[in-house]
């Protein structure tokens, strides 16, 4: 199971936080991902992955400012490369002869297979069957926290954004965060979503098989941590071996990335030169042991529980490529192998459609964030930015109710409120401040999105229609995602089942706590 996720970055800046991190996900990730893909079903395999593409994300990958700006960022890419190839320096001539390379073929594989977008891409790999593609609510909220009518519209209209972009209605979803709180099952079913992701703790550790939710027939898969902390693990995960390139580490004169990880430990002036010859021997090492603990895995499960057991490896898709640089050769030879010893290979609606659902259960509150529980996006250190996510969305839904009561037309003014409202509640910018990770930027975006949504509604709310109208006009030509949203259904919500759930306070337990957190480790987004 792999999760696509990025927040919204066009035309939010550049360096060192801002477009370039989607470029660099795009030309390391999902260029080489969905290459791998491709390959895999050309030779014949099916339903190899539950592949999870955020509407956010999707977005960008179709927008064309960011499709222009991607072919221009891989431009740039050779041209660095080109000016290392030649340096004086006999490690950075090599880098840059390795770097060309690489370069080149990122630029023949968005020339032929993106230059209309990621929609066709995804359509084709839906089409092989090779994947099982998991929707999302639109902008990746935290759901929990969210005013449940703002959080069953985002659903909804994440739903219908995968049915445009794709004609495709995915069958199950990628919570975000895999944030849950009792009840939310309800609205899935009401949405159609039959399946989504919880982490391991959340069945407190027993992953064997899906579980249907409380009363409903939405069954909660869980990540089994004993898999996919061989991968992602801080302290022990692949990546982190010393022969691997380092992400960390840049060439200054270039911005390439010329060293391998040498040590943990080890400062980054002191990393040894990358040397792709010492990767192949490791690679196959990890990619064994890797295949053998989850066929050793399924045989502890299975006998434990009496029946076929399933395992869930559940990672973020920035991890391959991105994070990880040899992480897309690894998942090739992982999913070639794992056939080999006897491993059936499958997606999560396969597994529900095969069987693989024990009892019912009542899941608690929630995530697979630190603690397991909430504390990322409601902590202490984050106490800010929930006031102002529930203050704008209180404004923002008063001011739309007042607008479209009667209102038989659409109202654009409306429409941007809700979306520059999606884009302030983003589970992104608690997760940056939580973890220390571009907190100001994120702390800037939340405030500028906030902003907006304020402006417009103030200019709205004392009657003053033109100024509203082109403030609305404004922030969407800054911001030209989800052209589709329609307030007038945001305002039908309130007229759907599934009223305001109650909140219990959550804390961490034992059973929460155990393991480690993979938010502390190679990742960076709160995907």
């Amino acid at each position: 199971m792999l999760h696509s996720h990025l927040p919204w970055l066009a035309n939010h800046g550049r360096w060192p936080v801002g477009e370039e991190w989607l470029y660099q996900s795009w030309a390391s990730s999902y260029l080489t991902v969905f290459e791998v893909l491709r390959g895999l079903a050309a030779d014949g395999y099916r339903d190899q992955m539950s592949l999870g593409i955020t509407p956010v994300l999707a977005a960008q990958l179709d927008d064309p400012h960011c499709l222009s700006s991607m072919y221009e960022w891989l431009a740039d890419w050779q041209l660095r490369s080109m000016e290392a190839a030649v340096s004086r320096d006999t490690d950075r001539r090599a880098l840059g002869h390795r770097e060309f390379r690489a370069s080149a073929h990122a630029m023949r594989e968005f020339e032929t297979h993106w230059r209309h977008g990621g929609s066709p891409q995804l359509r084709s790999l839906i089409d092989s069957g090779v994947i099982e593609l998991l929707g999302g609510p639109l902008a990746h909220p935290f759901q929990p926290l969210l005013d449940p009518r703002l959080r069953r519209f985002s659903l909804r209209e994440g739903l219908a954004d995968a049915h445009a972009r794709w004609r495709y209605d995915p069958a199950g979803i990628w919570a975000p965060e895999c944030a849950f709180t009792p009840g939310m099952e309800r609205e899935y079913a009401a949405a159609g979503v039959g399946h989504f992701m919880v982490d391991g703790p959340s069945l407190h550790g027993d992953t064997a098989l899906g579980r249907p939710v409380g009363d409903t027939v939405v069954v909660a898969f869980g990540r089994d941590l004993s898999v996919s902390y061989r991968v992602w693990s801080p302290k022990s995960g692949y990546p982190g071996h010393a022969v691997y390139r380092d992400f960390h580490t840049y060439d200054h004169e270039t911005g390439l990335k010329p060293s391998r990880v040498t040590g943990r430990t080890v400062p980054s002036d002191q990393k040894r030169p990358y040397d792709p010859a010492r990767v192949e021997a490791v690679l196959d090492k990890h990619v064994d042991d890797f295949v053998g603990h989850v066929r050793d895995r399924l045989i502890a499960e299975s006998d434990r529980i009496g029946r076929p057991a399933l395992v869930v490896a559940a990672f973020d898709t920035e991890l391959f490529g991105h994070w990880w640089h040899e992480g897309p050769m690894w998942l090739d030879k992982v999913l070639r192998r794992l056939p080999e010893v006897g491993v059936k290979v499958g997606t999560l609606a396969g597994a529900r459609r095969d069987g693989f659902v024990g009892e019912p259960v009542d899941l608690p509150a929630s995530s697979w964030g630190s603690g397991k529980d909430w504390r990322v996006w409601n902590g202490p250190q984050v106490q800010h930015l929930v006031q102002l996510n529930a203050e704008v969305v209180e404004t923002a839904l008063e001011t739309v109710d007042k607008r479209l009561a009667g209102a038989g037309t659409r109202d654009r003014v409306a429409d941007q409120i809700v979306r520059e409202t999606l884009m302030t509640v983003q589970s992104d910018w608690p997760f940056m401040v939580s973890k220390d990770t571009a907190a100001a930027y994120a702390v800037d975006r939340a405030h500028k999105h906030a902003h907006a949504t304020r402006e417009i509604c103030d200019a709205a709310a004392r009657g003053r229609e033109e100024q509203a109208t082109q403030l609305a006009a404004n922030w969407a030509r800054a911001d030209n995602l989800f052209a589709g949203i329609d307030a007038r259904r945001l305002v039908a919500e309130s007229l759907l089942s599934g009223g305001p759930l109650d909140h219990e306070p959550l804390i961490g337990d034992a059973d929460a706590t155990a393991g480690t957190d993979i938010d502390g480790g190679t990742a960076t987004c709160g995907c």
